[in-house]
């Protein structure tokens, strides 16, 4: 497939990068600095564009076959902006297919109770929480896109591919401890898995071992 991948130089959209093209897929990697991309791959392309500008990321996608989301939350304002110009660049693009990275504080700990709103939620982290939450909800409005967030477990670190974890849907998924973990490059398998073989169209789903 043809896929772009926006925020493809971070923690996340750097191994999801790796994952597709060891699959061999041609990808796009589209990043505020280029430079931040030492990957040398034939079927790497990257380019620089700003994703709060919708024109741009039209342009940046155009003759893709589907576009990953990787954009680094850092305030709700500048998230959910960058959300909605990838939206309607995709729109602008006429490609449907969108995966969005999201985050773990948008999942259940118990029926109608998020991690973000559990009381030993760390508030460093509340604000880049906050922010995946309020693009997440703008996601879930959008009928007009095949689209799907894959959500990590409460701690993504790196750590060895495995292909080995279990799939949840909106609540939180823990092992017999309590623990909610997954690599980063498991996480990014899981998410190329439904890239390649869609299970959860407009929908979301999570990962964790």
């Amino acid at each position: 497939m043809k896929i772009a991948i926006i925020g493809a130089s971070g923690f996340i959209g750097h191994e999801i990068l790796n994952e597709a093209l060891q699959r061999g897929h041609q990808v796009t990697a589209i990043v505020r600095n280029p430079e931040k991309i030492t990957v040398s791959n034939d079927n790497l392309i990257v380019k620089k564009a700003d994703v709060t500008d919708a024109n741009a990321v039209a342009e940046a996608i155009s003759g893709t076959d589907a576009v990953i989301s990787a954009y680094k939350a850092v305030d709700t304002d500048t998230y959910v902006q960058a959300t909605k110009a990838t939206i309607a660049g995709l729109k602008q693009a006429g490609i449907k297919r969108f995966i969005l990275v999201s985050g773990a504080a948008s999942l259940e700990v118990a029926p109608g109770h998020l991690l973000l709103d559990s009381p030993h939620f760390p508030a460093e982290w509340k604000p880049i929480a906050e922010a995946t939450r309020a693009g997440l909800l703008v996601l879930r409005q959008e009928n007009d896109l095949d689209w799907t967030a894959v959500i990590p477990a409460a701690m993504i670190e790196p750590g060895p591919r495995t292909g080995k974890f279990r799939v949840g849907t909106t609540s939180l998924v823990t092992d017999e401890a309590g623990n909610s973990k997954i690599s980063v490059a498991d996480y990014a398998v899981a998410l190329v898995d439904e890239l390649e073989t869609p299970k959860h169209v407009k929908q979301q789903f999570t990962v964790a071992y």
